[in-house]
C-alpha cells in the first residue's frame, strides 16, 4: 500500500532507529528486509532513508549514545506545537521541543506518563512512511507497558482515540486504539511482566520464518517463530538490542 498524503492525527506515520554504527545497521537490515538505502547529501549526521520499491520506509542515523539501540515511532499531527501542548496538559513530558526539520517537516519527541518514548511528526515535504502493509514495511505498533489503564486515559486525551478491548484475546489486557472515524491504528497491550514501557513496531514479511533466518544470519537473535491469531509472528533483536517484530497475516 502507498501512502502520499500526510496521515490523519495519531496515526503511525513515521519509524526510525539510531545506531552506532550506522554501516552495520544498513547491512543487517538490507540483509533481512531487502532494503535500499538513500542518504541526502544536505542531511548532516548521515541520516538515511531505507528504501522499499525506491519508497521511504524508515530513517536510520548514528548516534554516540551507548545502550541498547530501539526503534521509535512518531504518530501523525497536522501541529507538532498543539500536540505537543496537549501532551503536557494530560502528563506527558517533552524530551524534544517542537523543531523543523529542513523543509521535510516539523517534529518533536515527547514521553507518556507510563515512560514510553515516541516521536510526533507534522509532515511538510516528508509524509512518512509512503509503503505499508506489505512486506518489508511497517504493519502496525502496540505500546507494551505494565500500567495500561493511565497509558489508555493519556493517548485518548491526546489524540481522541476511542478504546475497544480485544474481545477475541479474553487472556491479555489488550485496547485497540482508533481514531475518531474508527480507523485503528494500534493498540495497548497490558504486560505486568514488562521491565519498562515501550512502543512495539511490527514489519509485515512474506514468510516469517524465513525473515528470522535471515536476521539471525546477519548477525541478530530471534526465540523463532509462533503461530498466533492473527498469524505468524516472531520477535527479532538486532545486532545493536534493537527488537522489533515481524508477522506474516494470512490470506485474504
Amino acid at each position: 500500500m502507498d501512502v502520499d498524503t500526510n496521515q490523519p492525527l495519531g496515526t503511525p506515520t513515521w519509524i526510525e532507529l539510531e545506531v552506532p554504527d550506522l554501516d552495520a545497521a544498513l547491512t543487517f537490515y538490507g540483509a533481512v528486509f531487502g532494503w535500499d538505502f538513500r542518504t541526502a547529501p544536505e542531511e548532516q549526521g548521515r541520516y538515511t532513508n531505507c528504501l522499499l520499491r525506491g519508497r521511504p520506509v524508515a530513517g536510520i542515523a548514528p548516534t554516540e549514545e551507548t545502550g541498547p539501540a530501539a526503534w521509535t515511532v512518531s504518530l501523525a499531527t497536522p501541529d507538532v506545537d498543539a500536540t505537543v501542548e496537549r501532551v503536557r496538559a494530560a502528563g506527558g513530558t517533552v524530551l524534544d521541543e517542537p523543531a523543523d526539520a529542513l523543509q521535510q517537516g516539523r517534529w518533536a519527541v515527547v514521553r507518556d506518563p507510563v515512560g514510553a518514548r515516541f516521536g510526533l511528526w507534522q509532515g511538510r515535504d516528508h509524509v512518512g512512511c509512503q509503503v505499508v502493509n506489505e512486506p518489508g514495511s511497517l504493519v502496525r505498533n502496540d505500546l507494551v507497558t505494565p500500567s495500561p489503564e493511565p497509558a489508555r486515559r493519556f493517548y485518548a486525551a491526546v489524540f481522541e482515540f476511542t478504546l475497544d478491548r480485544n474481545e477475541d484475546m479474553p487472556g491479555f489486557d489488550f485496547t485497540f486504539l482508533r481514531r475518531p472515524d474508527g480507523h485503528e491504528v494500534g493498540g495497548i497491550m497490558g504486560a505486568p511482566g514488562a521491565a519498562a514501557s515501550a512502543w512495539n513496531t511490527t514489519f509485515e514479511a512474506a514468510g516469517t520464518d524465513e525473515v528470522v533466518e535471515r536476521a539471525v544470519a546477519a548477525g541478530g537473535t530471534s526465540p523463532g517463530a509462533e503461530d498466533s491469531l492473527y498469524g505468524r509472528i516472531a520477535t527479532v533483536t538486532d545486532p545493536f538490542g534493537a527488537e522489533f517484530s515481524v508477522i506474516t497475516r494470512p490470506a485474504g
